[in-house]
């Protein structure tokens, strides 16, 4: 498995306001399936930082793609990256 960042900058927060619960209940799935490692907003509500834990890139891709946030263009991507863990150990 790899973990993946993905760093979001929001681009329409009327909208997104609008499709978050949405968004929250994918990510929740997300979470149950042990595809999302944690995730959160900036404290600013200017973006927020998601972290994946996926077989690769191709499968985070599918994940980002099938977000409500997604389809409801809410976002700007800044940074999808793969990550490695050093704290806490493994």
């Amino acid at each position: 498995m790899a973990l993946f960042v993905l760093q979001l900058k929001f681009t329409d927060p009327e909208r997104r306001m609008e499709v978050r619960p949405a968004h929250r209940d994918y990510l929740a799935e997300l979470y149950a399936a042990g595809k999302l490692h944690t995730a959160g907003p900036f404290t600013d509500q200017t973006g927020a930082v998601l972290i994946y834990d996926v077989a690769d890139e191709a499968e985070v891709r599918d994940i980002i793609a099938k977000d409500p946030y997604t389809a409801a263009d809410v976002y700007e991507i800044v940074t999808l990256q793969e990550w490695q863990k050093l704290f806490p150990p493994a």
